[in-house]
């Protein structure tokens, strides 16, 4: 058993225990969430007037060549937008797989948007970490960015847009969102997927 103390220093957006029987009601609702996200087609919009727009997240990004990546050059095109990390064996491939699908859905219907994967661990996760996760996974299209940032950076980011994950020991726990940006850069939906990764390093 780790001492609050260690697991603190860890921790980023750590949920505190909730009374049994708030995670009874919880539970129902991740139940539910469940459900509606299993519909073909079905978006939930959860985003409220103050929703944060892409130009005013964090900056100082660099892609899966060491290049830097300024968040401003996607003004003018949609963007959708996930968090990840490269060692990933459950959550994010099904995040992966979820994103090719809306990926073939806009070759359908003839229309474009870029796609942004800001990395949970800029330690580990670094530019030929990504690139050999492109090739391996055939996510080379150039509409694809894997963006790498600081600590700082990429847990701001998280916190603006509502990712939870934090590192516990050699661990990381995360949640996933995908996110769409229109093409003013303002966030207009978002779909979240219930339950935590645990992946040992």
């Amino acid at each position: 058993m780790h001492n609050s103390h260690r697991v603190s220093s860890e921790t980023y957006g750590k949920p505190q225990r909730r009374p049994r029987k708030l995670r009874r009601s919880t539970g129902s609702l991740l139940i539910a969430l469940q459900l509606v996200l299993a519909v073909p087609g079905v978006w939930p919009a959860l985003v409220c007037a103050s929703a944060p727009q892409l130009a005013g997240l964090p900056g100082g990004w660099r892609d899966d060549r060491g290049q830097p990546f300024d968040l401003r050059t996607l003004q003018g095109h949609a963007v959708v937008l996930t968090m990840a990390y490269a060692t990933c064996h459950r959550v994010c491939p099904t995040t992966m797989r979820r994103l090719q699908q809306m990926q073939r859905e806009f070759d359908r219907r003839g229309s474009s948007a870029e796609f942004l994967v800001i990395g949970y661990d800029p330690e580990r996760d670094d530019a030929p970490a990504w690139r050999q996760y492109r090739e391996t996974r055939h996510l080379t299209r150039s509409n694809w960015h894997f963006l790498i940032g600081t600590r700082t950076a990429v847990e701001q980011t998280a916190r603006q847009l509502g990712f939870v994950f934090w590192k516990y020991d050699e661990h990381v726990m995360h949640d996933t969102r995908i996110l769409y940006f229109d093409e003013r850069g303002a966030l207009v939906e978002t779909r979240e997927a219930a339950g935590y990764e645990t992946t040992s390093r």
